[in-house]
C-alpha cells in the first residue's frame, strides 16, 4: 500500500485540523490506530509538525470531506511522483552482526550438501555476497582452514521451510534440465521404425559403396579353380 511521504508529520496535521477517526488517519498513513490516539493525547510524536497533505498535493480536500460523512471511508492517497521509493524495497537479507561471522559455516554446509543449489539461492537464504560463497566453493576465502559447515537453520540464519523450499526448487529445476532434449538431438536419435524404412543405399555411405561388388567377385574368384594355359593344349592322345 501507498503511503504519504512524512507519514506521521501528515497523522500530526489531520489530527489538528481534521474529524476524522483515528482509524481513518492510521489506515491512510500506515500508523496503528492506538498510536493515531496517542498523537492526539499529546503523548507520541510531540516535537513533530505536522504537514500538510493538501497543499503537498498527497491529499485532496473532497477526500476529506467524504471521509467526514462515512466513518468507515477510506481516504485515497493521491499520487505524488515524490512519495514514489518511500515503501521499502525487496533486498538482501539483514543478518544481525552477531550472526555474520556465523555467514561462512553455513555457506560451506550449503555447498556440501546441497551442491544443487545455485549461488544465487545461497545468498538470500543466508544474506551474504556471490564473490563469498565463490571464495568458500573453490577454498581461496582466508580462514577456510577454520571453517566448519553448519546447518544454517542450526545457526539461525534461516529456517526450514525457506530451506526446504529452495531445495525443491533446485531439485525440479535440475530434474527439468535432464528431462529437456535439445532440438539437435532429436534430429540426430532415430526411431527403429524410422531406421527400418530408410533405402539401402542410404545405409551404405557412398565412400564404400561397390565394395560389397568388389566383395562378390573375390568370392567366385576363390570358388572358380585356377586355369592353366599348358594344360588346355595338351590334350590325351587318341586312340587314332
Amino acid at each position: 500500500m501507498a503511503l504519504p511521504i512524512m507519514a506521521k508529520a501528515t497523522a500530526v496535521w489531520l489530527v489538528d485540523n481534521t474529524m476524522l477517526t483515528f482509524k481513518q488517519i492510521g489506515d491512510f498513513c500506515g500508523l496503528h490506530e492506538l498510536e493515531i490516539q496517542g498523537i492526539a493525547d499529546g503523548e507520541v510524536a510531540s516535537g513533530i509538525k505536522g504537514f500538510d497533505p493538501i497543499s503537498h498535493n498527497q491529499l485532496e480536500q473532497a477526500e476529506i470531506e467524504r471521509a467526514l460523512e462515512s466513518p468507515s471511508y477510506k481516504l485515497t492517497l493521491k499520487h505524488n511522483p515524490s512519495a514514489e521509493g518511500e515503501t521499502k524495497k525487496r533486498g538482501p537479507r539483514y543478518t544481525p552482526l552477531s550472526k555474520r561471522q556465523d555467514r561462512p559455516s553455513a555457506i560451506a554446509w550449503l555447498v556440501k550438501f546441497h551442491p544443487e543449489l545455485t549461488d544465487a539461492q545461497i545468498s538470500k537464504l543466508v544474506g551474504t555476497t556471490k564473490p563469498t560463497i565463490l571464495t568458500i566453493r573453490n577454498r581461496s576465502h582466508w580462514n577456510i582452514n577454520n571453517i566448519l559447515p553448519v546447518d544454517p537453520v542450526a545457526l539461525g540464519l534461516c529456517k526450514q521451510l525457506e530451506l526446504d523450499a529452495a531445495v525443491r526448487k533446485a531439485d525440479e529445476k535440475s530434474a527439468k534440465g535432464k528431462t529437456e532434449m535439445s532440438e539437435e538431438d532429436k534430429v540426430k536419435l532415430m526411431s527403429t521404425e524410422q531406421s527400418l524404412k530408410t533405402t539401402e543405399d542410404s545405409k551404405i555411405p557412398s565412400s564404400i559403396s561397390g565394395l560389397e561388388k568388389f566383395s562378390l567377385s573375390q568370392e567366385i574368384k576363390k570358388e572358380s579353380p585356377a586355369l592353366n594355359a599348358d594344360s588346355l593344349f595338351n590334350l590325351p592322345p587318341s586312340d587314332d
